[in-house]
């Protein structure tokens, strides 16, 4: 199956972005009434110095819009200087419209007076009209890469709009920048949350932004209590984003020194970069270039101080650690050509529920945000089994072409979907289910419409009641030989959950063979053979167990998974050895293919990385990694929380 891997088309063709949001120290939000272009000058230059290409640049509504219908054409004329110095400086800029809501405060033009943003037909003509009036002054100036509506227009949206108020808001704001001559790539600044969830998405549906954008743009900043779900969680919004086609840009992430100190930030960009690279993206916009430590009394950073620590840069200019993360990844782009490239195809496909990005009437919220978390705990598993996963949603119908189909911790699937999984079965695919009640008492249970018949059991559940799981820990012992997995061995899982969902399905096998116990002697996973394929239930919950608890990854369903992709005949191009280390393969239009190895450790890991038949890893020249070791023999040693990017070189024939 292919793996989203779009690029952005520019006016010379594809191309991928990596940069900075930009506001200058000298000003933060009120930037335009210090400028300074020689500031300007010194602050893009440490940019362009560490390998970055572009900026993300916004006009301060109040400031540029001081009247209905009046630009404030001293601030244009700063503006078109900022430009210029992008030009000379050898960058580009993507400016964004209305800004509106920044660093925890919005900020309303004096003429606003309280009307709505969506439905307001003379608000929202405002909008458009400024958005015309920038394109009609800028739109031709080599330094405008694209345009952007918003900055993270949900919040200063002020509520959860109908869907479809919003996309025809969208939907003027685009047709405004397209007629007043604005060719560049557009899209909306929102922030991408459609992918939490349909509840999350505060109207701005991710199939209307695809439909209408040139590029989804996620905003993320993860808190969690696990490093590796944490390193993971961009990528996968990045991965859920890509599932509408369109190119994706991480077009905010970053952490503030306030946060995390300086080695730890620089670990987080490291993963972050690499990892969603590696999940589809092809652009990447930190937040943001400087701090702004003489800023201190001026709001926002008044009363959200955390947000004066941002920076890639001190307020000095100074470069930062995770600059330096920035410049190496630069490095590793160009080397491998990244707009030359794909990802490797998958043989396995992550299935996403329906009741994740669909509100279907009667049904809980919470199913939307237990669907996401156990989708985004079996990513990482995938991801650390070495196993490439193809995003593929339910709601659209269940791609086919994959060997091995992954239905983590389910409660609910639709009707149908029970029947196209079976046809996917006996068409020689592996299908994979695991059981999943429900964090919540309403019609907690499976729902999947005939679960008996599809994984050849007899369920024993009892109306209204959940059957708990007794112990702190489960262990699998395999009762069979599957996949990598021999008989006799025993994975071991942290019993998690609410009264509801840690809960695990008792079953009878009847047309199915038992390939594991729990420690009660009780069916764990059995697998029941359909046609060419086969069909795999695991009767307890362990992905949503594992998204429950704390610092837990890795954990033992990347093994689970490890075995299922060996029983299916998934071809990997590259494993490890390790599985705190993850590899994946990206491959250029020449043929020629990259290996990357990314360590989830905290101390120095040495393995030996196995590689297909045929191929042996090589060295990367100027690749820009961190500094992982190659040796004789095909070792590797990776450094803490290290990447290591690769040749995978065909071997010559044995004389």
């Amino acid at each position: 199956m292919r793996r989203n891997f779009a690029m952005i088309t520019g006016a010379a063709g594809p191309v991928n972005w990596l940069g900075a949001n930009f506001w200058s120290r000298t000003g933060g939000p009120l930037m335009w009434r210090t400028y300074d272009p020689d500031i300007v000058r010194s602050e893009l230059s440490v940019l362009r110095a560490h390998g970055l290409d572009m900026t993300r640049s916004f006009f301060y509504w109040p400031d540029f819009m001081p009247e209905p219908d009046l630009i404030d054409e001293a601030m244009a004329d700063k503006f078109a200087d900022f430009l210029e110095r992008h030009d000379e400086a050898g960058l580009r800029t993507v400016p964004t419209f209305i800004v509106g809501h920044m660093s925890g405060e919005n900020w309303d033009p004096a003429w606003r007076g309280g009307r709505d943003l969506y439905d307001d037909v003379w608000m929202v003509a405002r909008q458009a009209w400024f958005a015309a009036e920038m394109v009609r002054r800028f739109g031709r100036h080599p330094a405008v890469a694209g345009w952007l509506v918003s900055n993270e227009m949900p919040i200063y949206g002020g509520r959860n709009a109908p869907a479809d108020l919003v996309a025809a808001w969208a939907q003027i704001m685009r047709d405004a920048v397209r007629a007043a001559g604005g060719h560049q790539p557009f899209s909306l600044g929102d922030g991408a949350w459609g992918t939490g969830g349909a509840a999350k998405d505060g109207g701005f549906a991710l199939a209307d932004t695809a439909r209408l954008c040139d590029f989804i743009g996620p905003h993320v900043y993860p808190v969690g209590d696990d490093e590796i779900r944490q390193h993971y969680a961009a990528a996968w919004e990045c991965e859920l984003a890509g599932t509408f086609g369109r190119p994706v840009v991480l077009e905010e992430f970053g952490v503030s020194s306030d946060f995390a100190s300086g080695t730890a930030a620089a670990r987080y960009y490291r993963q972050v970069l690499h990892n969603s690279l590696l999940a589809g993206a092809t652009g990447w916009i930190a937040w943001c270039n400087s701090d702004y430590d003489g800023l201190a009394g001026q709001d926002p950073y008044r009363h959200h101080a955390f947000e004066l620590h941002f920076g890639l840069t001190d307020s000095a200019g100074h470069p930062k650690p995770p600059l330096a993360e920035m410049k190496a990844f630069a490095g590793t782009l160009r080397a491998v050509d990244i707009g030359r490239c794909e990802r490797a195809p998958a043989d396995a496909a992550l299935v996403v529920s329906s009741y994740l990005d669909t509100s279907y009437p009667f049904t809980a919220p919470q199913d939307s945000r237990s669907a996401h978390q156990a989708l985004r705990q079996a990513y990482v598993s995938a991801r650390l089994a070495d196993l490439p996963v193809a995003v593929t949603r339910e709601s659209d119908g269940i791609s086919g072409g994959a060997r091995l189909y992954l239905i983590p911790s389910v409660k609910q699937m639709l009707a149908p979907t029970l029947a196209e999984l079976e046809r996917l079965a006996e068409g020689g695919a592996t299908v994979y289910v695991s059981y999943f009640a429900g964090e919540t008492e309403w019609h907690r249970g499976p729902s999947y419409g005939g679960l008996n018949a599809m994984f050849g059991v007899e369920h024993q559940l009892r109306a209204g009641l959940v059957d708990p799981i007794e112990d702190e820990t489960v262990t699998f012992t395999m009762r069979r030989d599957f996949g990598t997995l021999a008989s006799g061995a025993t994975l071991t899982f942290r019993a998690a959950g609410t009264a509801h969902s840690r809960a695990y399905l008792p079953v009878r096998p009847a047309a199915a063979d038992v390939l594991a116990v729990d420690g009660r002697g009780r069916p764990a996973l059995l697998l029941r053979r359909t046609g060419s394929g086969s069909v795999v239930l695991c009767t307890y919950p362990v992905e949503h167990m594992a998204a429950m608890t704390p610092r837990v990854n890795p954990e033992a369903t990347s093994g689970l998974y490890d075995a299922l992709a060996a029983h299916a005949g998934v071809r990997r191009l590259l494993r490890a050895s390790d599985p705190r280390v993850a590899a994946d393969v990206i491959v250029r239009s020449d043929g020629r293919r990259f290996g990357w190895l990314v360590s989830q450790a905290d101390e120095p890991v040495t393995i030996k990385p196995e590689a297909a038949d045929g191929l042996t890893l090589a060295a990367l020249p100027d690749g820009g990694s961190q500094p992982a070791q190659l040796l004789d023999g095909g070792t590797v040693t990776l450094p803490p929380f290290g990447v290591g990017v690769f040749r995978l070189e065909s071997t010559p024939p044995a004389l």
